[in-house]
């Protein structure tokens, strides 16, 4: 007969295992969603980097004080996600150090239990008939059946103490590891706290210095929020001649019917294929850059309560920057519209690619072009405020999120 004491040691094993299985897939779940912010806190930084490299380097020869509030105003904006990102790494750290805890308290008594255990099962096993020889206590029995179940009843003893032992030497490893990780999370948290504090006091530093920004240039507001509404109109009329000019492309594709999307050949469908395959690899369309602006309806940067619309993106780069192709296509048209600077659009089978803002242009219409091409050169503003360049992506006449296409 199988000793009780095993028994309890083989209920405890059992709910250990699935107590592990369950924090295991709790905390691979929990170590995944760390990775993702931490990658996400990276690429943060890294903007930030590049905003000041970009937009703070050459702040003593800019002649616009608005243009200064709108750059610290992005970076603000950047290093608030920073801090709400590195808050939630935190607060995941957090709670895995409290679960980790739990996990080590439960399997140090989970350690202790099992010893008692196994004490009480060798305690046992001298007050049976076992404390005499094995020899003895098999030539004692009554009957060859009752040899052979005593013998069975030794070599299953032989083997439970084995197991016990084994797993009681196993516990104690998995509880040095539970606690070296405990340690590792600590330490992690620590670092995150450090530099989230120092975030905090960048930010305020930063809000301060709006705010003297803002004092200065209160009475001068009603002039500015004029600005922004006026170049707020000539970017829907741009991107109204744009829509223009992708439903005239789509109707000649279709000899002049009204269908709204592009009548493709085999070798443009096989290109928009291949442009939607890369979906989240196209490169940027310039070498250095980040984005100030994302695509959609937005609150200015500055004037909160003003709203703006935005069909691409507005990435903020070097100046006299060159312009690149993000994929293979086609010069569909370049177009000079009244306020504004040069636009190129580059066709790649039912998808075009906008790149606006261009001073100088390298291409024709109708020219094959191909990825990482240069196209045309960014305009450099004269006053001393930041070089960017516009840049959209249509879906025959739908604008989407260039975001999601190009690469992190």
């Amino acid at each position: 007969m199988i000793d009780s004491n095993f028994l309890k040691l083989i209920n405890i094993k059992t709910y250990s295992i699935i107590s592990i299985f369950f924090f295991s897939c709790w905390t691979f779940s929990q170590t995944t969603k760390i990775k993702q912010l931490e990658s996400q806190r990276l690429l943060i930084k890294k903007e930030i980097e590049n905003i000041n490299s970009l937009l703070f380097n050459n702040s003593k020869t800019t002649k616009i004080a608005y243009n200064d509030l709108e750059n610290i105003s992005i970076r603000i904006l950047k290093n608030q996600e920073l801090i709400r990102l590195t808050n939630q790494q935190i607060n995941i750290l957090t709670n895995e150090i409290d679960k980790k805890n739990d996990s080590i308290d439960f399997l140090k008594s989970e350690i202790i239990q099992v010893r008692k255990q196994y004490s009480l099962m060798i305690k046992n096993s001298y007050k049976s008939k076992l404390k005499e020889s094995r020899l003895m206590f098999l030539l004692s029995s009554d009957d060859f059946l009752q040899a052979l179940k005593r013998t069975r009843y030794i070599n299953q003893f032989s083997e439970d103490r084995k197991r016990v032992a084994d797993k009681i030497s196993n516990s104690i490893n998995l509880l040095d590891q539970k606690i070296t990780l405990l340690n590792s999370l600590k330490s992690d948290k620590n670092n995150l706290l450090k530099q989230n504090k120092e975030n905090q006091i960048n930010l305020k530093a930063e809000e301060k210095s709006k705010e003297r920004l803002i004092s200065g240039l209160r009475r001068k507001e009603k002039a500015y929020k004029k600005q922004i509404n006026d170049k707020q109109k000539i970017s829907i009329n741009l991107d109204k001649e744009i829509d223009r000019l992708i439903k005239e492309a789509i109707r000649k594709s279709n000899n002049e019917s009204n269908n709204n999307i592009f009548k493709l050949t085999p070798e443009a469908r096989a290109l928009s294929e291949k442009f939607s395959a890369n979906k989240g690899n196209l490169p940027w369309p310039v070498v250095r850059g980040v984005v100030i602006r994302k695509f959609g309806l937005q609150p200015h940067p500055v004037v909160r309560t003003t709203k703006i619309q935005s069909n691409g993106l507005v990435i903020a780069t070097t100046k006299d920057a060159e312009i690149r192709a993000v994929f293979n296509g086609f010069v569909l048209s370049i177009l000079k519209f009244k306020g504004s600077n040069i636009t190129v659009l580059i066709q790649h089978g039912s998808y075009i690619t906008a790149y606006k803002n261009i001073d100088e242009v390298y291409v024709e219409k109708g020219e094959k072009v191909s990825a990482l091409q240069k196209i045309g050169k960014v305009f450099d503003p004269k006053d001393g405020s930041k070089s960017t360049l516009q840049f959209s992506i249509f879906n025959n006449t739908k604008a989407i999120d260039p975001y999601i296409w190009i690469v992190k």
